[in-house]
This record gives C-alpha cells, sequence and structure tokens, in this order.
C-alpha cells in the first residue's frame, strides 16, 4: 500500500513538472511586428457599399486569422500556440466547456493576467476568461469567407446578434488580450479600438462576406 501510494506521489509530481515545463516552453518563440490596421476611414472612397464592406471584413481578416486569434479558435480539441500555431504543450484538451479537462484546466497554468518570466525568457498568457473558443466558432483552417458567415450565424456565435457582434469585438477582454499577448508573442494587428470600429463599419455596410 505505501509503496503504491509512492508511486502516486511520483506521477502527480511528474505531471506537475511536466506541466510547467510546458508552459515555459510554449512562452518562448521569436517576435516579429505585427501588420498595421488600416481604420474604417480607409475605406470611405469605395461607392459601392458590397465592396465597402467586403473590403472592411477583409481588413478584420487580418486580426482574425492571426495567430492571436487561430490558436484560441482551432479545428480540433486542442489548443494552439506561438506564431507558429503548433499544438499546445503539455498536450490539454478542450473539456466539455472548453476549459480544459478536469484534471488539467485552463487555470492549472494561465492565471488572470500574463506572467512576465523576465528577461528575454517570455511569458505565460494569462486572462480571467481564459479558454477555448467552442466548436462551433473554429476557424483554423478555414477561409475568411467562412470565418464572416460563422460570425453572422447566431447559431454558431454564441447567440450574438451582429449589434452584440460588434461590442463582443470591440470591448471584450478575452479578445482584447491578442493585443497585449506579454513578451515572447507577437501581438493582433492594430489595436482593439480600430478592430472594433471595422466591425461596426462593416455591419453598417451591409457586413458582406468576401
Amino acid at each position: 500500500m505505501r509503496n503504491r501510494v509512492s508511486e502516486m506521489k511520483k506521477m502527480a509530481a511528474n505531471l506537475i513538472r511536466f506541466a510547467v515545463a510546458g508552459c515555459l516552453f510554449a512562452s518562448l518563440g521569436a517576435v516579429a511586428h505585427a501588420e498595421d490596421l488600416k481604420p474604417p476611414s480607409a475605406f470611405e472612397s469605395m461607392t459601392s457599399e458590397t465592396e465597402r464592406s467586403t473590403a472592411l471584413f477583409q481588413e478584420m481578416g487580418k486580426v482574425l486569422t492571426h495567430p492571436r486569434c487561430v490558436n484560441c479558435h482551432p479545428a480540433g480539441d486542442q489548443p494552439l500556440q506561438d506564431d507558429n500555431s503548433h499544438p499546445h504543450q503539455p498536450p490539454v484538451i478542450r473539456g466539455v466547456d472548453n476549459f480544459g479537462a478536469p484534471a488539467m484546466r485552463c487555470t492549472t497554468c494561465h492565471g488572470s493576467k500574463n506572467f512576465d518570466f523576465g528577461g528575454d525568457r517570455g511569458s505565460l498568457p494569462g486572462n480571467e476568461a481564459w479558454h477555448l473558443a467552442p466548436r462551433s466558432m473554429a476557424w483554423e483552417g478555414k477561409s475568411l469567407g467562412e470565418i464572416c458567415q460563422q460570425l453572422k450565424d447566431e447559431g454558431r456565435n454564441g447567440g450574438r446578434s451582429l449589434e452584440e457582434l460588434a461590442e463582443h469585438n470591440a470591448t471584450d477582454g478575452l479578445v482584447g488580450w491578442g493585443w497585449h499577448p506579454g513578451p515572447g508573442r507577437e501581438p493582433a494587428p492594430g489595436s482593439q479600438e480600430v478592430f472594433g470600429e471595422l466591425t461596426k463599419a462593416w455591419i453598417e455596410a451591409g457586413a458582406h462576406c468576401p
């Protein structure tokens, strides 16, 4: 019995060490400069509402298809990491509520805010609502047009109207993390403010998809 308890303690200790090592590994990686994000005013000269709306969404696509967004909208049940969107290490799964499996919740490693390891060692990402997007909002491997249709579909976007979607893009804290990902990661293009303005302008122009 004592041997069995000792083995279980060793297994638990190894799991913790593996998780911490994985978190450290996930924090590292070269960071490039994110491309800029044009404001809605850059598209005002377009006389066709459909073309303007489509162009606005294509500009939004710079954010939507960036690793800071795609990594949390994977096609499968495992999150992605870093600027090359490799599978999450340690190997975790989304769980039934998108917050991880019972024995390895997202909060096992991720706190309410980023944790800077200091120097050039990168950081561990964090947010109070850290979790994966639901399967209905999986963007990995999809075209910008397909993503656009998902965003407009209340049956897949969390029951949000277009107006609520604009508010979500402009103010949601987890969405906003994409522009403040901590050392070791490239931020999403532009700013959340401009992204929100683009979303609103896209909707006002008819919410057309590429």
